[in-house]
């Protein structure tokens, strides 16, 4: 059975820009499993955001806005004594799978909204705890942000997100988003980057009518 695997970080602008792309494409693939592997873009980092990366992030930022056409508030990197560790955003995703699995996704692309549109510190594990229980509790399992914080505080998520950075790496991956195929047991790069809808399922069709 072949399933789609998607590395990505949910503070990476394009892969919040990709974000809708990717909705549409796996709602055209309702049998087609999504397996989500955090990428760690800046994971672990302790250095307090300073003016010049601010200004790099905020170009990067305009142009994934006017490709993807999704809002952005630049309010975002303007928390005091900001410091941009997409780990903490990661391990919410991570601990989304370890308590209902199938609002992963979601998650992700909630973290994403309230880091980008909505300007909140998704370093913050409160902030993040309330996203994720958020979520999952609108699809119907009962969980709050305490029970989610736990979750996300755990050795088991703090762990496995780990687990997914070293996998990451393994894979040479090194730019986000990036969508592999897993057919027949082997590894196929559908995309690496921002890459619209079309052009994802010409990819796709023809990874699948490749002969075994």
């Amino acid at each position: 059975m072949s399933k789609l695997i998607y590395i990505a970080d949910p503070m990476c602008s394009w892969c919040y820009g990709f974000g809708p792309e990717l909705v549409t494409l796996i709602n055209g693939l309702p049998d087609t499993p999504l397996e989500i592997i955090v990428g760690g873009l800046r994971a672990y980092n302790t250095e307090v955001m300073d003016e010049e990366l601010k200004a790099t992030l905020l170009s990067h930022w305009k142009k994934v806005e006017e490709v993807s056409g999704l809002p952005f508030s630049k309010d975002g990197l303007s928390h005091a004594g900001f410091v941009y560790d997409t780990e903490p955003a990661c391990r919410a995703v991570v601990a989304a799978g370890i308590l209902a699995p199938d609002t992963a996704l979601n998650v992700f692309h909630a973290i994403q909204h309230a880091f980008y549109a909505e300007a909140l510190d998704t370093t913050k594990g409160e902030v993040l705890a309330k996203i994720g229980a958020d979520v999952i509790s609108k699809a119907g399992i009962k969980i709050d942000a305490a029970a989610f914080l736990a979750t996300w505080s755990s050795e088991e998520a703090i762990a496995a997100t780990h687990a997914d950075f070293s996998q990451t790496k393994r894979w040479g991956v090194s730019g986000f988003p990036t969508l592999v195929l897993e057919k027949n047991g082997e590894l196929h790069l559908v995309t690496s980057g921002y890459t619209k809808t079309e052009t994802l399922v010409d990819r796709l069709q023809a990874l699948i009518d490749q002969p075994a």
